[in-house]
């Protein structure tokens, strides 16, 4: 088609070409403004809210697309498009589109993928994938991709859903998750003199520099958390190992108790807040679990 094919009119003379092309590209935006695209990604449920009679709000963590919430129309009811699949940690497949920033998605369509049923049957497991979960959604803004981490967030709903060693699952997802955000804590070397761990030497762990200091570098007026040398070799392992081989490793009380102190504190000081989820989590342990 031709700028003068598109002009709905005729103009003559002087600027008549110039009138025409911009006939054209406003028909084309008018066009653009009136398509929708539908956009297809593997997905993880981080959220659900019921809205009004029949709706949900939703949010995913995607593959494609980092996270995004939308808005499924008639969820509650079909249970042709959705089948009850719009539940926190179901992994499945989102179709959605969106017109504009800023606004709600549409949600289409959620093909199920895994379920993690164990997930929902233990309380346990159920409070400390919604901890992952929440982790996941304060770290994350709106429409970054980010696909190592929706896979992380993947494999350890896995993890969790089939195994029983859930502390080791707990502390290895949050060193995993600082260091895909690129907050990786610092532990392989002093944040000062940045000389190399050495198993002669003590070190403090410095939340505020997100690392360790040696006993030569670190200042008594400085707020430090314990560290043995055990659990920095165990974190660090903790980063790299194969997923399979994860739940081989055994956290003695000792390295649970100064992991547990270390990526909590740090996380907190990151976001500048308490995470509920940990919270609650913590407080069921102590009464029944």
């Amino acid at each position: 088609m031709t700028v003068y094919e598109a002009c709905p009119e005729r103009v003559e003379g002087k600027g008549a070409a110039q009138h025409c092309r911009w006939t054209f590209l406003n028909s084309l935006s008018r066009v653009d403004m009136n398509t929708r695209i539908s956009h297809k990604s593997p997905a993880i449920v981080l959220y659900c809210l019921d809205y009004g009679e029949s709706d949900r709000i939703v949010t995913f963590y995607t593959s494609d697309f980092g996270k995004i919430k939308g808005i499924a129309k008639g969820a509650r009811r079909s249970k042709k498009r959705f089948s009850n699949a719009l539940e926190s940690f179901s992994h499945g497949n989102v179709l959605f589109y969106k017109k504009g920033r800023g606004t709600l998605a549409f949600i289409e369509g959620f093909d199920i993928v895994d379920h993690y049923a164990n997930i929902r049957e233990e309380l346990e497991k159920t409070l400390i994938s919604s901890y992952l979960i929440e982790l996941v959604d304060k770290f994350t803004p709106e429409g970054k991709k980010n696909a190592e981490l929706f896979h992380l967030v993947r494999n350890f709903l896995g993890l969790i859903n089939a195994e029983n060693s859930l502390d080791v699952l707990i502390r290895f997802f949050e060193i995993r998750l600082l260091k895909v955000m690129g907050y990786e804590p610092v532990l392989d070397r002093c944040t000062m003199c940045k000389k190399p761990v050495n198993e002669k030497i003590s070190y403090h762990f410095i939340v505020n520099d997100g690392g360790l200091r040696c006993n030569t570098c670190y200042q008594n007026n400085s707020s430090y958390l314990d560290v043995s040398l055990g659990t920095i070799k165990t974190l660090l392992l903790g980063k790299e190992i194969d997923m399979e081989r994860i739940t081989r490793i055994i956290l003695s009380d000792q390295i649970a108790k100064e992991s547990k102190n270390i990526l909590v504190s740090l996380i907190c000081h990151l976001i500048g807040k308490e995470i509920k989820s940990l919270h609650v989590l913590n407080e069921i342990r102590e009464i029944c679990i």
